[in-house]
């Protein structure tokens, strides 16, 4: 219960911030593959404790040309580590809903309590299609600098999508009727993909108190891959420290054991 409250009081201060972050997959060379959380572009990864724990279970699925298998997660302190041996041929995908409902505002209209989908896939190329497999997936085509935005299933036209590397250089492209959108990506280095797409459909979904009405769910996606070739990338941004719990989302201190007389007692630090 005090986690949970918790939680939603963090979500309230950090209502824009929750909008732009995203969950991504890094797979470091001879390393086991690791989820962020964060904002890629701003070399931004959120730690724990803090907003790292948004999360209840984060899910992983490993790839391969025999099939698909799951891995174990587990929360280190700056991201989660995967399981499991991953081939360089390998893909990755992992998803998990946020634990607390956040306000999300677009444009003027009222702030809505939404439920929060992240999912993130991993592609050791992108010289080949990729069938979707997550609830909002970002694929590629096979062609190059194009990319597809699925939705259940089915092809999200007019999707926002946004292609990040760590320098902060950004460029976005929109869906088509087909779903598809085209970038021309110059750096040779590690790039994030980002969608978002909010459902305004209204629901409930279980709780530790009961069913908690949303008013709308979104859903955030990425596609993390490594271009082979192109210009030498622009140097990475200035790493920024993680975001910190709010001091009413903190945990409280232990009371003392036998107070200090008011004439002894040493200033708060």
């Amino acid at each position: 219960m005090k986690k949970t409250l918790s939680l939603a009081i963090a979500a309230l201060s950090l209502t824009a911030t929750a909008q732009a972050h995203q969950v991504w997959i890094e797979q470091p060379a001879g390393k086991p593959p690791v989820i962020r959380f964060g904002e890629f572009a701003e070399n931004l990864r959120e730690a724990s404790p803090g907003y790292l724990d948004s999360f209840g279970k984060m899910s992983a699925t490993l790839i391969t040309a025999k099939g698909e298998a799951p891995l174990t997660v587990t929360k280190a302190a700056d991201g989660f580590t995967l399981s499991g041996k991953v081939d360089k041929k390998d893909g990755l995908v992992a998803e998990s809903p946020m634990s607390a409902l956040r306000k999300f505002k677009q444009g003027g209209g009222e702030a809505l309590e939404t439920w929060f989908q992240m999912s993130a896939r991993y592609v050791p190329t992108t010289a080949a299609a990729v069938a979707p497999k997550l609830v909002m997936d970002i694929v590629p085509t096979g062609q190059a600098g194009e990319f597809e935005v699925v939705l259940k299933g089915q092809p999200l036209p007019k999707a926002k999508l946004v292609a990040m590397v760590d320098s902060g250089w950004e460029q976005t492209a929109y869906t088509d009727a087909q779903g598809k959108a085209r970038f021309v990506l110059p750096w040779k280095t590690q790039y994030v993909l980002r969608a978002m797409h909010i459902d305004r459909t209204p629901g409930e979904r279980p709780a530790a108190n009961g069913p908690e009405h949303y008013d709308a769910i979104g859903y955030v996606s990425t596609l993390t891959f490594v271009k082979p070739d192109g210009v030498a990338p622009l140097p990475a941004a200035p790493v920024r420290p993680p975001n910190k719990l709010p001091a009413a989302a903190a945990p409280a201190a232990p009371a003392a054991a036998a107070p200090a007389a008011p004439a002894a007692a040493a200033p708060a630090k």
